[in-house]
């Protein structure tokens, strides 16, 4: 039976940002599953759910659990930015044999607030209330903090497909420390499957720095991979093959990861 890769994509993302990856993988014999996050299967042009701005990481994770149920088997959870960080949550529940983590947001106990992080989303920080409602970046904080090794015509090709995100996810991942919840807390003792941490080092929006610290949370079950000449859209960018080709040899060379037990 092919081994299933669940795919999970990140802020103001869907489905199709998983395409040369979800291609690459199923020629390889994989079996992809890109599910679209909760709000997020809407036109880039249209008004947003209006419960879209205080839906919690919580919502999305209990989401793709119910998905991850349905299959026979725990998948390998791949994850991308905020997807990766959801993928985190989902390890610590048991759902994934193995974990994928690309550009990583980080959980709480880790700071991720950099100067280039607060430029990324200065907008979206400087807007009252946008802790609880859907927000998007503008072109030139997408293409500061995401898109900056992309061409002008790439950069607006992807621009205009992103949709908006939930401002309480947001404010959940770089405010941890105000939130009652600790919706963006992961307990690394829980996460027993083998994790890739990727990181590129030109990345403005998740640095290197951060995803460091997310391998080394992970200590015990982790392998950090950093790519010097990659950013942040890792599933895109010129040269995203190289990635890609790690992240399938890392899989490769672990044979068909152990299904985690359920303590």
């Amino acid at each position: 039976m092919a081994q299933t890769i669940f795919m999970i994509h990140g802020m103001f993302g869907g489905p199709w940002y998983w395409e040369n990856y979800r291609k690459k993988f199923e020629a390889e014999g994989y079996r992809c599953i890109t599910p679209a996050l909760l709000y997020h299967d809407m036109d880039p042009h249209g008004v947003p759910h209006p419960d879209l701005g205080t839906t919690s990481l919580l919502d999305y994770a209990e989401q793709l659990e119910h998905e991850i149920c349905q299959l026979e088997e725990p998948p390998i959870v791949m994850g991308h930015s905020m997807g990766a960080l959801l993928a985190q949550i989902l390890g610590a529940r048991k759902r994934a044999k193995a974990l994928v983590l690309l550009t990583p947001a980080s959980p709480a106990g880790i700071m991720a607030l950099t100067p280039s992080v607060v430029k990324s989303f200065w907008s979206a920080q400087t807007t009252w209330g946008f802790w609880k409602n859907p927000f998007r970046l503008k072109f030139s904080e997408v293409v500061y903090s995401m898109l900056h090794l992309m061409t002008e015509k790439e950069q607006w090709e992807i621009f205009n497909k992103l949709v908006y995100e939930s401002g309480r996810a947001a404010t959940e991942i770089g405010y941890w420390p105000f939130d009652p919840k600790r919706a963006s807390s992961v307990d690394e003792s829980r996460v027993t499957c083998p994790v890739l941490v990727v990181a590129g080092r030109l990345d403005r929006i998740t640095p290197a720095s951060v995803a460091r610290k997310i391998a080394k949370k992970y200590n015990a079950v982790s392998t950090y991979k950093e790519f010097k000449n990659h950013a942040h859209w890792v599933v895109g960018e010129p040269g995203w093959q190289e990635i890609a080709d790690y992240a399938s040899s890392w899989l490769t060379e672990r044979g068909r990861p152990s299904i985690p037990g359920k303590s």
